[in-house]
């Protein structure tokens, strides 16, 4: 029943991830951000933040010591300095390499997921938010000439929210599943950070 379970949380953390994996980030849907359904649709189509959403989630779930707070560290900083960066974005605020260093977050974010590492909350804190402020910087210039941007930004906060539980649940159910099933998990997020990363540069 647990192999069942843990199957089929593979599956669905696999659909959740693969299917837009030759995606890059800029220009996933046109550019077009207004209103808050547009805003929650837009992690959604974007191979990179669907992946980063879902593996900070999985991998909180993969490496707590406890279920308290330890699920909740990595992927509450991850959405808070997410609406930073995003508001850093839509005040012209300007970073270099935000395309690389979105596709290294997958690549870290995956290796992380794969080896299933515990780091002290803190430190989970830092990194995940480092490469949050790098996604939604991105958001932010992409929103920066529209209207409705608060309700856009509303709009992501709630999918980046829902996707972290997403890989929280799914993790949770691989904790005690074969140990391949989360190495293949992190191989694909790794993958995709790759193939993003080549992209990039």
């Amino acid at each position: 029943m647990r192999k069942t379970t843990a199957s089929r949380s593979f599956a669905l953390f696999s659909a959740l991830v693969l299917p837009l994996a030759a995606s890059a980030h800029t220009g996933v849907d046109g550019g077009l951000h207004h209103g808050f359904t547009t805003g929650f649709l837009h992690p959604l189509t974007g191979a990179d933040h669907l992946a980063a959403m879902v593996a900070v989630g999985l991998w909180s779930a993969l490496a707590a010591r406890r279920a308290w707070p330890d699920l909740l560290w990595a992927p509450l900083a991850f959405a808070g300095m997410l609406l930073v960066g995003a508001l850093m974005g839509l005040a012209g605020v300007q970073l270099p390499a935000v395309e690389p260093m979105i596709a290294a977050s997958l690549l870290v974010l995956g290796l992380l997921v794969a080896t299933r590492v515990h780091l002290p909350a803190v430190v989970a804190m830092a990194v995940v938010g480092v490469f949050a402020v790098f996604h939604g910087v991105a958001h932010g210039h992409e929103l920066a000439s529209e209207e409705g941007a608060a309700l856009t930004l509303a709009g992501m906060a709630g999918a980046t929210v829902l996707l972290h539980l997403a890989g929280i649940a799914v993790g949770w159910a691989l904790r005690h599943a074969n140990a391949w099933l989360p190495r293949v998990a992190g191989a694909a997020v790794v993958v995709l950070g790759a193939s993003l990363l080549a992209q990039a540069v």
